[in-house]
C-alpha cells in the first residue's frame, strides 16, 4: 500500500511518541531464516518508498552463516526491501518491526520474494473461486543462556505443573502477543523438555505467514526478558523431541466450507475431497519444502507425531494430513492440518505450497484415497515420503506445483541452500551438527 507523506509524517509522530527510535523490516530467506535490515524512525518514509538495500545473494545465505552463490545470485547487483509502515508492530522497547519484500531497484517484486509467491499462489487460488484461511502450530524450546536446556528437572509431557512453573514466561507471552496484535488459540508446555507449543488464529495466507515470524520474534523476545533463548531448530537435542510447525488450511467456495457439510467421507464435499488428494499427490515433492533442512528427516520419522505416513484421516495424528472434524467441538470449523511442516521451513514458501497442491487437487478432480484410521505403522501398502534430505531435493527439483507457484528461481535458490547443507553436514545424526544449528531459526 502506498501511502502519502502526511501519513508517513503522521506513523513518524505515533511511533516516536511510544518510544520507537528504530524500524526493522525482515524477509525470510531459502532457509528459513529471517533477515533484517534497520533504520531510525524518521527514515520510515524511505523504507517504505524506496525499501533498504540487500544483496541478491540474501536469498542464499545457509544456516551456517555462509552463502551458496549462484550465477544469479552473486556478489553483483542490488535489491530493496520495502515495507508497509501499516504493518508495523512494537516487538521491544524503541524498536518496530514489519514483514518485508524483495524488489528490484525498478520497485518491481524480485522473483527470489517467498512472500510475493504466497501473494500470487492466494490470487490463483481466488481467481478459481476459492478463499483460504490458514492456522500455524508453532513448537519450540526453551534453552538456559548457555545453549542447554532451560531446565534440568524431570519432565512432564503437558503437565500442570511443568505449565505453572514457567507462568511467568507464559503469562507475559500472552501479554505480549496481545499488544502485537497476535491472536493465540492456545499455549502450552508440550511433549518434550521445555517445550513450548502455541497455536496461532485463523488469518489470510498471507497474515498468517508473517504472523508465523511475529510469533517467533513475541517468543524469543519474551524469553529474554525471563534468561531464556528459544530454539525453532527442528531438532534442538539429538536423540531428544523434535519441533514442528504445523498448518491448518481451511477453503470456502460460493457453495460454503469444502471440508464439511458436504456427502463424503467425515462430511467432506468433493471439492474437499480433491484437495486431501491433491496435497498428498504433491507432498512427496514438496517435503523440501515443508521440511528440507538437514534436521528436518530425524523428526519426520514414524511415532514423532510429525506426519511421516503419506496418509490422511480423522483426527490421525501420525498421517501427513489430518482431517480436523467440525461440529460443537471445533471452534472454526473442520479444516485439514498438514504434520510435516517444521520450523526450518520458510512460511511464506509452505503456505504456498500447501495451497497451490490442494487447488492442483481440486482442478484435476482427483480421487480421495482410502482413509487410514488407525496408526498407519500397522498399514501395509502406503506411498513413501523421500527418505532423508538428499532425496527430498531430488523430488522437490521435479515436482511441477513447486515450479508452478513458487516458480524456478525459487526452486534453483531453494536447491542450493539445501544442498549445501547436505555436503556440508555429510552425517546429520552428529550431535555437533543439532548443537551447531540450535538457534539459527530463531528471532
Amino acid at each position: 500500500m502506498t501511502h502519502t507523506d502526511a501519513d508517513l509524517a503522521a506513523y513518524v509522530e505515533e511511533l516516536t511518541g511510544q518510544g520507537v527510535r528504530l524500524v526493522g523490516g525482515s524477509v525470510v530467506d531459502m532457509g528459513g531464516v529471517a533477515r533484517a535490515k534497520y533504520v531510525p524512525t524518521a527514515r520510515l518514509a524511505a523504507f517504505h518508498r524506496v525499501g533498504m538495500g540487500a544483496s541478491p545473494c540474501w536469498s542464499v545465505f545457509c544456516v551456517d552463516g555462509n552463502i551458496a552463490f549462484t550465477p544469479e545470485l552473486n556478489v553483483v547487483g542490488d535489491l530493496r526491501i520495502p515495507i508497509d509502515p501499516a504493518e508495523l508492530r512494537v516487538v521491544e522497547d524503541g524498536v518496530a518491526w514489519a514483514p518485508g519484500e524483495l524488489h528490484d531497484q525498478d520497485g518491481d517484486s524480485n522473483d527470489m520474494c517467498a512472500r510475493s509467491a504466497l501473494r500470487r499462489t492466494v490470487a490463483t487460488t481466488e481467481a478459481a473461486g476459492l478463499t483460504a484461511l490458514v492456522g500455524a502450530e508453532l513448537e519450540c524450546t526453551l534453552l538456559g543462556p548457555d545453549g542447554g536446556h532451560a531446565t534440568t528437572g524431570a519432565r512432564s509431557p503437558y503437565g500442570l505443573r511443568t505449565s505453572l512453573e514457567q507462568a511467568a514466561f507464559l503469562t507475559d507471552l500472552a501479554e505480549a502477543a496481545d499488544r502485537v496484535g497476535l491472536g493465540l488459540e492456545q499455549l502450552h508446555m508440550e511433549y518434550g523438555q521445555d517445550q513450548v507449543e502455541i497455536s496461532l488464529s485463523p488469518a489470510d495466507p498471507v497474515r498468517a505467514a508473517d504472523d508465523v515470524i511475529l510469533a517467533r520474534l513475541v517468543l524469543g523476545r519474551t524469553a529474554a526478558r525471563h534468561g531464556m533463548q528459544v530454539s525453532f531448530s527442528p531438532l534442538p537435542f539429538t536423540g531428544e523431541v523434535g519441533n514442528g510447525a504445523h498448518l491448518h488450511l481451511s477453503l470456502v467456495t460460493s457453495d460454503g466450507p469444502v471440508f464439511g457439510g458436504g456427502s463424503g467421507p467425515h462430511g467432506l464435499t468433493p471439492a474437499g475431497e480433491a484437495a486431501i488428494a491433491g496435497i498428498l499427490d504433491a507432498l512427496p515433492g514438496l517435503v523440501g519444502v515443508y521440511a528440507g533442512s538437514v534436521l528436518s528427516a530425524a523428526r519426520l520419522q514414524p511415532g514423532n507425531w510429525s506426519g511421516a505416513a503419506l496418509c490422511w484421516g480423522l483426527e490421525n495424528r501420525e498421517a501427513a494430513v489430518r482431517l480436523v472434524a467440525g461440529g460443537p467441538a471445533s471452534a472454526h470449523g473442520a479444516n485439514v492440518e498438514l504434520k510435516v511442516v517444521d520450523p526450518s521451513a520458510n512460511p511464506y514458501l509452505a503456505v504456498a505450497a500447501l495451497l497451490g497442491s490442494a487447488l492442483h487437487g481440486i482442478e484435476a478432480g482427483l480421487p480421495l484415497p482410502p482413509e487410514v484410521p488407525d496408526d498407519p505403522k500397522g498399514t501395509t501398502g502406503l506411498p513413501s515420503l523421500p527418505a532423508g534430505q538428499a532425496a527430498a531435493l531430488d523430488a522437490f527439483a521435479a515436482s511441477p506445483i513447486a515450479r508452478r507457484f513458487l516458480g524456478d528461481p525459487i526452486v534453483a535458490g531453494l536447491l542450493a541452500v539445501r544442498r549445501y547443507e547436505v555436503e556440508t553436514f555429510p552425517d546429520p545424526s552428529a550431535p555437533e551438527v543439532a548443537e551447531a544449528l540450535r538457534l539459527s531459526w530463531s528471532c
